[in-house]
């Protein structure tokens, strides 16, 4: 299907009013609340108007300008169009609606539409239509031009000179549709019975000679087009070509090196996104108008069924500033209140105007001030710049980030068109994708891309995709799934959570009992297709908002005549084939049995002995708000819920007896994650400042302050194997964690007293099967630190393996020399 451009069409509406349009239908509705069915009665005007309401709110809905519609009656009983006022003839035909763009009035005014008493000739109206849409749009051949006729075909037809009005629309690209009430439909399998002999004529002659006569034509039956209009469907839209140049090597330095081409440039995909809703609230009336509402009030006193008119304005965001002037000198209930609010005190904001304002960009936990104009923009000069080329096998997927973007060789250039194909052609046989550059104007932000050559049947393109500037991408780490160490590096094989060969070979089985490549539909050579086809799955909040949208604009009573059912087609993806799940169930059986899922209870919390309600399971977060944050180190508090754990010594229990107790004896303390590493801290060093240590609760030594937790537990003594091991623990997880070389310097520092420590407690076997530990997992693991271990290795021997010298100088032993320990740094 060729693209049409976006917008940039008149669609003629031609619609019968005639008499016969008057009859009544009874019209099938969507199934009551208890699944009685319902039926509406309407007129075949109404009926087929809900078609012509659609196309028009279509246009509506996409809010092109360009996108512009008129309507045509005819059997109208009056006579008001061009034609008539200066040739005369082409009776009963009125251009009811002039071309415009239409809006909501365009759909208040077809409402008003009513059927006649006499008939009216469908081909005299489509020869009004021709001729306003001719004169409106002039010489402007680009736009697309449309007719549709709705009739039910039951008046008189003018059979002479028919043949010049499909000419006529051959000559002027008009492509006609030709919806019928009740005509007859092989494909959707219905025929009219009882079918006038009149109309059956005139059903003929649209079927056989008019619309085979004209070149883009299509007739169907109304039942069938109301049917297929609330189908999803992706709109294909022809894109405006851009100018632009793509420019390789550098043009302004190395002219005899570099070379720039011309190119057009236009989307290729554009992302399509649901209406937003515009909120709306009741206008209140100045005094005039309440005035005037109660003088019409007063003089309507004898009249029961006076209209109150309510007017509704849109709501519009309105941005205030404030600046919070509280001095921070308030007491901590205070402080916790304002926490638990989220808002400051009024009395402590002042209001500022938008003038006063400079803008600041967020370092740290500060904002540093930028007022306008004191960074300079980049000199960037626009254009595409071909950057370099990397192998397509290496580039990774989830960096095509955005729409993409067709890159053409000039249609007026064939120079640049051959400069252009043959870049193309040499990036496809190398296998090699290109890196560049886009600026969409001077002095504008620049973009990076990745450029895929696209080989078409006659003409070759690059198909271009912004991707992340590599300050956008972040790396996150997580565990091995399948490899688990212990707190002293080593591989641990047999473990809860590893799991075993027959684990891994049910979930294999589950994975491939899900595969729906071959669950879809068989071809014409009898194999089956994939079940999903991504041409034929549709968001379906889009959609269906769309078709509630155009409903209740039709439809004005939505308790007669509610939102149909969605369109089955949008449903087709949301259930698998029952096939393949029932095929499936067996394998999910096994996964329960081999990994001993159980259905675990919800646990019923203990009430308080106080009687005080907990809240629902959705207020449990906030409940801890309620306690004011304590600012003593965790063994502090431990110790002290130890103590008043214990009973009172006249052996009676107090309520904090029972209720840190409790805490203490039954609940374990939630493990914390592995934070991001901070980096060190030069600049507080104050002991009063309530910091979070970072600590694992089986730890005696923190992230945030490793070396000064280290030296504090030394001091204590006796605790010299535990403090080592968890140091070693804690280094290793600081170097592996994301933003490690913010702290390399203070793990060095720790690494060297670590071995000082080791060397003169006689925890000499402890350093020496840390530290190959520490290599494998810097150099060996995913995504390691090979620029960390490079950093030990420039330290020198000071940091390698305690040779046996070293260690009986301090009556100590070790297993390596003084060779071993030198190579083992080189």
């Amino acid at each position: 299907m060729v693209a049409e451009r976006a917008g940039y069409t008149v669609t003629m509406f031609v619609v019968d009013v005639s008499k016969s349009m008057g009859a009544t239908r009874t019209v099938a509705l969507p199934p009551g609340p208890n699944g009685e069915e319902r039926f509406a009665e309407m007129t075949h005007l109404q009926y087929a108007l809900q078609y012509v309401k659609f196309k028009i709110q279509d246009m509506i809905y996409g809010a092109r300008k360009t996108d512009q519609c008129g309507v045509v009656i005819f059997g109208t009983e009056e006579t008001d169009n061009q034609i008539n006022a200066q040739h005369g003839g082409y009776e009963n035909v009125t251009e009811y609606i002039p071309i415009c763009t239409p809006s909501a009035a365009t759909l208040r005014e077809l409402d008003e539409l009513e059927p006649s008493e006499v008939f009216g000739d469908p081909v005299d109206a489509m020869i009004v239509a021709v001729e306003a849409q001719n004169k409106h749009l002039g010489k402007k051949k680009t736009w697309t031009r449309k007719v549709i006729l709705v009739t039910d075909g039951e008046g008189p037809i003018e059979l002479e000179d028919w043949e010049a009005t499909a000419n006529k629309l051959n000559e002027l690209s008009i492509a006609l549709t030709v919806v019928g009430v009740d005509f007859d439909d092989q494909e959707f399998d219905y025929v009219q019975r009882d079918k006038p002999d009149f109309k059956r004529v005139n059903e003929e002659f649209f079927r056989n000679q008019f619309c085979p006569k004209v070149n883009d034509s299509v007739i169907g039956n109304l039942d069938r087009v109301l049917e297929q209009i609330s189908l999803p469907d992706v709109k294909t839209s022809r894109s405006t070509l851009m100018n632009n140049v793509l420019r390789i090597g550098d043009v302004d330095t190395r002219t005899e090196e570099a070379m720039e081409i011309l190119v057009k440039t236009c989307k290729c995909t554009s992302i399509n996104r649901p209406k937003a809703f515009k909120k709306f609230a009741i206008r209140p009336k100045t005094a005039q108008e309440e005035e005037a509402e109660q003088q019409t009030m007063n003089a309507d006193d004898g009249d029961e069924n006076k209209v109150v008119t309510v007017t509704y304005a849109q709501l519009k965001a309105r941005t205030e500033y404030y600046v919070d002037k509280s001095d921070g000198k308030e007491d901590e209930e205070d402080q916790v209140k304002i926490e638990e609010d989220g808002e400051p005190r009024p009395e402590d904001l002042e209001k500022v105007e938008k003038e006063e304002l400079i803008r600041g960009f967020k370092y740290g936990t500060s904002y540093v001030p930028c007022p306008e104009g004191q960074f300079p923009k980049l000199p960037t000069k626009k254009g595409i710049d071909l950057i370099g080329f990397i192998p397509e096998k290496k580039f990774r997927r989830e960096y095509a980030m955005g729409e993409v973007q067709y890159i053409w060789g000039n249609p007026d250039n064939p120079t640049a068109q051959c400069a252009l194909s043959s870049v193309v052609q040499a990036m496809y046989e190398k296998g090699v994708l290109a890196v560049g550059r886009w600026v969409t104007g001077d002095g504008r932000d620049p973009k990076m891309g990745v450029m895929s050559p696209a080989l078409f049947e006659k003409v070759h393109c690059l198909l271009w995709v912004p991707m992340p500037f590599a300050d956008d991408v972040r790396k996150y780490t997580f565990p091995s799934l399948d490899e688990l160490r212990n707190k002293k590096g080593e591989i641990v094989s047999e473990h809860a959570y590893l799991p075993t060969e027959t684990q891994l070979e049910a979930m294999d089985d589950f994975v491939d009992a899900m595969d729906l490549m071959q669950a879809g539909d068989k071809d014409e050579q009898g194999n089956r297709t994939e079940w999903l086809d991504i041409r034929d799955s549709y968001n379906p909040s889009f959609h269906r908002l769309k078709q509630a949208m155009f409903h209740c604009a039709v439809v004005s009573d939505l308790d007669t005549n509610p939102l149909p059912p969605p369109h089955p087609e949008l449903l087709k993806y949301f259930n698998p084939p029952k096939k393949f799940v029932k095929k499936a169930q067996s394998t999910i059986d096994n996964c329960i049995k081999v990994f001993n899922i159980k259905h675990v209870p919800k646990v019923i919390k203990v009430a308080r002995k106080d009687g005080h309600n907990h809240a629902n399971d959705d207020d449990d977060e906030m409940l801890l708000l309620d306690r004011k944050p304590s600012t003593s180190k965790p063994s502090q508090s431990l110790s002290q819920a130890k103590i008043s754990s214990k009973p009172a010594e006249d052996g009676s229990e107090t309520e904090d007896d029972d209720e840190d107790g409790m805490l203490i004896d039954k609940a374990e303390p939630t493990p914390r994650p592995n934070p991001l590493p901070t980096p060190a801290r030069s600049l507080n060093n104050d002991d009063d400042m309530d910091i979070d240590p970072q600590r694992d609760p089986d730890r005696v030594i923190g992230r945030t302050n490793p070396l000064a937790d280290f030296r504090e537990n030394l001091e204590r003594g006796d605790i010299v194997t535990k403090v080592v091991e968890d140091m070693s623990a804690v280094i290793q997880e600081v170097i592996l964690a994301p933003f490690a070389s913010r702290r390399s310097k203070e793990m060095i520092e720790c690494l060297i007293e670590l071995r000082e420590v080791c060397l003169q407690e006689d925890e000499v076997d402890a350093w020496n099967s840390f530290l190959p530990s520490l290599r494998r997992m810097c150099i060996d693991s995913s995504p390691g630190n090979k620029v960390f271990w490079s950093e030990v290795r420039n330290f020198g021997r000071a940091l390698s393996l305690i040779s046996d010298k070293e260690a009986e100088k301090n009556g100590g032993s070790s297993q390596f020399s003084e060779t071993q320990a030198t190579e083992f740094l080189k």
